[in-house]
């Protein structure tokens, strides 16, 4: 069956902060200049904000330099943050920190990240722009000069098999002037377009964490609004990078967050084990005693910083946001960031399509304060190569001594090349969870809403299924099996042996299984558009 196909001035992938900070910034300019510019977004998701999920505590820099007046509009930003709170875990106790500058949080606010996009793109639609939830870009399309040409939805009704089924149809061609991709962290698309034209020459290999999230209704005199706390140390290891967050907000929740770097070395390891353990801590259990979990969901977060954002630019085209890796590790935000690079990167496509074509996104880039931004902290992440007490004194030194204008630049590693094989780690035994304040991981799947059409190719696919027992399990132990958050992965005895079973339909698309592949064997790549997460609330 033929494609439809729909032009467009700018196409724009992933209704994310990105993706509709530029879409707004775009009308906004084509409104003032008199002109029209016809901007549509797609987004994988069954609705925006559907596949959102961030801590989070929100700077909001970027929203006021493009929608000043926010408040009166009704921004969802609802509970300021009040009081800010470092600790440092061990077994049994907490000892409190002086909070970084990069960590107070005064005139920050406590938000849904989802619920803000679901008002960025009501803002975004009464300007004009076209938003279409339920279609995952699948494919990049090309001119006959190899320029970037738009993107192409993907088939819906195909069949396990690959067959069409009776309900099939093809995707639909999105043909765009410019496009701009903020896919989000690891996007399928941005590893097709890094590849391509090798925007990722002589950078950094970007370094990733897994980020695990639960939203909790908590017992009345457990809640303290606008309370921000962070923590480092137990249960982890001081080998391995990592830490928590709890965020107090309107009317009686707490968000409760782990995030572990992906570069950790025991393939023993398991993050989400991680983080139901670090609920039982004795200072943070009494938060959820009498409280009910209503939400989980977990993805991958950039965590490389500056040395490691790719090239932006790209003939046809740009990244922004997380699909680049704006994300500010030490103050542990990126949504501002993220809009920012999308508003600098309308202004530039804007010009570009009004014939300068020498205008560079990455120039710009650097022209605004996003960068001095990430360049004061680029050192901060990588100094904890050194271990928690490294790290900390390392990032105190560039902070408070240096005041992040080091002459030096510390480097990143590949993730997937950090794992120890099996004989060199050792087991970790995690306790059973008790159903009231910790938790099994297909339970938690169940209240992330995760939902795929059963019947259709699976979106996780082995480059060589011969290695997931030749190398994974042989060597490693299948760490597949426990880095998943969402329990994918799974081991099974055969007649003929074991094999991996992938259960893509639990799959709440955070990317960790294409990152942290010791051979890169796993290929993430978009389901029938709507299929995953539904947060309504993340």
């Amino acid at each position: 069956m033929p494609r439809e196909r729909m032009e467009y001035d700018v196409v724009i992938v992933g209704a994310g902060p990105a993706g509709l900070a530029a879409a707004i910034r775009l009308k906004q300019l084509a409104a003032s200049s008199g002109r029209e510019v016809s901007v549509c977004i797609v987004e994988k998701g069954s609705e925006v904000g559907a596949h959102i999920l961030s801590g989070a505590v929100f700077e909001p820099r970027a929203l006021q330099e493009l929608l000043p007046d926010w408040r009166e509009r009704g921004a969802p930003l609802l509970t300021p943050a009040s009081e800010d709170r470092f600790l440092l875990l061990t077994r049994n106790r907490a000892f409190s920190l002086p909070t970084p500058p990069q960590m107070r949080n005064h005139g920050n606010y406590i938000i849904s990240l989802a619920d803000f996009c679901r008002w960025l793109a009501r803002e975004a639609e009464a300007l004009g722009v076209e938003i279409y939830p339920g279609f995952a870009a699948a494919e990049i399309l090309y001119d006959d000069k190899g320029r970037v040409a738009g993107i192409a939805t993907g088939e819906m009704g195909r069949g396990r098999d690959g067959n069409p089924t009776d309900r099939y149809q093809p995707g639909v061609e999105l043909r765009a002037r410019e496009t701009l991709f903020a896919e989000g962290c690891r996007g399928s698309l941005t590893k097709l377009l890094s590849a391509r034209f090798r925007l990722r020459e002589g950078r950094d290999p970007q370094t990733y964490g897994i980020g695990i999230k639960e939203l909790w209704e908590v017992a009345r005199g457990r809640h303290h609004s606008g309370l921000v706390i962070h923590t480092v140390g137990w249960p982890l290891g001081s080998g391995t990078y990592g830490g928590s967050f709890l965020y107090h907000l309107d009317p009686g929740f707490v968000a409760v967050g782990f995030v572990i770097g992906l570069d950790y070395r025991n393939p023993y390891l398991n993050p989400f084990e991680e983080f139901q353990r670090f609920k039982t801590h004795p200072s943070i259990r009494p938060t959820f005693e009498g409280g009910r979990r209503v939400a989980y969901g977990a993805r991958a977060l950039n965590e490389g910083g500056l040395q490691s954002i790719p090239r932006l630019d790209f003939p046809g085209g740009a990244l922004i946001g997380c699909a680049a890796g704006f994300l500010n590790v030490p103050k542990i935000k990126g949504s501002h960031t993220a809009m920012k690079s999308g508003m600098v990167a309308a202004e530039v496509i804007f010009r570009r399509l009004q014939g300068e074509e020498r205008a560079a996104v990455e120039s710009a880039i650097k022209e605004s304060w996003i960068w001095e931004e990430l360049r004061r902290v680029r050192n901060i992440r990588p100094s904890f190569r050194r271990g928690l007490l490294g790290g900390l004194a390392c990032s105190a030194f560039d902070t408070y001594v240096l005041r992040g204008a080091a002459p030096w630049t510390f480097h990143h590693h590949p993730d997937h090349e950090q794992l120890l094989r099996k004989d060199a780690a050792r087991p970790i035994d995690y306790p059973k969870p008790d159903g009231k304040l910790t938790f099994d991981r297909l339970s938690s799947v169940y209240i992330s809403n995760t939902n795929h059409e059963e019947d259709q190719p699976s979106h996780l696919r082995l480059r060589d299924p011969k290695k997931a027992i030749e190398v994974n399990y042989r060597l490693y132990d299948s760490p597949e099996q426990r880095y998943c958050p969402a329990g994918v992965y799974e081991i099974v005895e055969g007649p003929e042996g074991p094999y991996l079973q992938i259960n893509a339909p639990n799959c709440v698309h955070c990317k960790t299984c294409d990152i942290k592949d010791p051979e890169q064997n796993i290929d993430w790549v978009v389901p029938e558009g709507g299929g995953g997460p539904n947060y309504p609330n993340m």
